[in-house]
């Protein structure tokens, strides 16, 4: 009879075992989202400093320019009588007029260009992506739109909107009840005192409001800066992956480097039979030597090595008829301070030179 066991049924969240975002971005994973546009950046900032250097540049501009254009419309009305109705006289004051007014607005208009500019290298330095004006499906998606809406982004988005409405509206009431009493009076005051006594006071809250929505820009940055390295960190295993494309395959670059360790130890075994001596510990290890007086300065190395890679080295020599010297002081030496294909140290020129002229005695002695 067979026993039937009924297991309690659950679900299980992969996402309970997802590897958690805990590293920070690396400077190829900054690179691409850059490509893509995104970057850590503040619209407020821009904001700020328009409203900022557009007060003062309109301030300027207009302490001046006003002055000629009121000149200007003085001659115009002092000159009217005489006119009779003539065209090219009105066309020409036309002319005038609209120069004066260009005077006095291109100076705005460059103060504003360039803080644009300013603002924006400021923050994400120069950018010039054309595929972020690319029409995007994704973006007209209103599912999309919604995740969007109610996105923890938008909510922030809108307390600071709420938070800039409650402070800028704070600031008029204030200038607003600060210059009450003489507003009610400002019936009984000159009319050009009047104008001055209201521009007086729509600069000084123009102002005021400029440097406050800047404090809360510079704010907002940081905190922009803060979301954006949120956004870009990456896991342990994509660090990993990132890693293995850039820079290649632990492994193969493993065997990589096992294949070129392998090539130049056969490279230099090759080398062994062109040596003039093979200098010994006696047996732990061996270097080869070559010395051409019309080609070198000095001798060079042309193999060494330990244990087994010396062994090799002695049979290779003894198969080839080189030369062997054991002088254990002197390999030792030449082992540790010169390295494959270099010339002797100074220092070890005379030991060399003794051991070279032994072997060539014992060649002219077998000659």
């Amino acid at each position: 009879m067979e026993n039937h066991y009924d297991f309690p049924k659950f679900r299980m969240d992969l996402q309970l075992f997802a590897e958690e975002k805990t590293e920070r971005a690396t400077p190829h994973k900054r690179e691409e989202v850059r490509k893509k546009g995104q970057v850590a950046r503040s619209g407020e900032i821009g904001t700020a400093l328009l409203i900022l250097v557009g007060f003062y540049a309109v301030k300027i501009a207009l302490g001046s320019g006003l002055e000629r254009l009121y000149a200007l419309v003085n001659q115009f009305l002092a000159n009217a009588a005489n006119w009779n109705g003539n065209a090219d006289m009105a066309y020409g004051f036309f002319l005038v007029a609209l120069k004066e007014v260009a005077i006095m607005l291109l100076p705005i208009f460059g103060a504003f260009l360039l803080v644009g500019f300013a603002a924006q290298a400021f923050q994400v330095g120069f950018m010039f992506n054309l595929s972020l004006i690319q029409p995007q499906l994704h973006r007209i998606n209103p599912f999309e739109g919604l995740k969007r809406l109610f996105s923890k982004r938008a909510i922030v988005e809108l307390l600071k909107s709420v938070l800039k409405i409650v402070i800028v509206g704070w600031m008029a009431y204030t200038q607003v009840r600060k210059h009450l009493p003489w507003l009610t009076n400002l019936a009984a005051v000159d009319i050009s005192n009047s104008f001055l006594l209201i521009g007086n006071s729509v600069f000084s809250l123009v102002q005021g409001i400029g440097l406050t929505l800047l404090v809360l820009a510079v704010a907002d940055y940081y905190y922009q800066r803060w979301e954006f390295e949120q956004n870009i960190r990456m896991t342990k295993h994509e660090v990993k992956e990132e890693f293995k494309q850039t820079e290649g395959d632990p492994l193969i670059r493993s065997r990589i480097r096992q294949r070129q360790r392998e090539l130049a130890a056969r490279r230099m075994m090759q080398a062994v039979p062109t040596a003039d001596v093979v200098i010994t510990n006696p047996t732990h290890i061996a270097v080869a030597l070559l010395y051409q007086a019309d080609k070198m300065a000095a001798p060079e190395v042309v193999a060494k090595g330990a244990g087994i890679v010396a062994e090799r080295i002695r049979e290779l020599a003894n198969m080839h008829g080189v030369p062997r010297v054991e002088n254990p002081p002197l390999a030792r030496a030449l082992y540790r301070s010169v390295d494959i294909g270099q010339q002797i140290p100074a220092e070890l020129y005379a030991a060399v030179a003794e051991v070279l002229a032994f072997v060539y005695r014992l060649r002219n002695r077998a000659l």
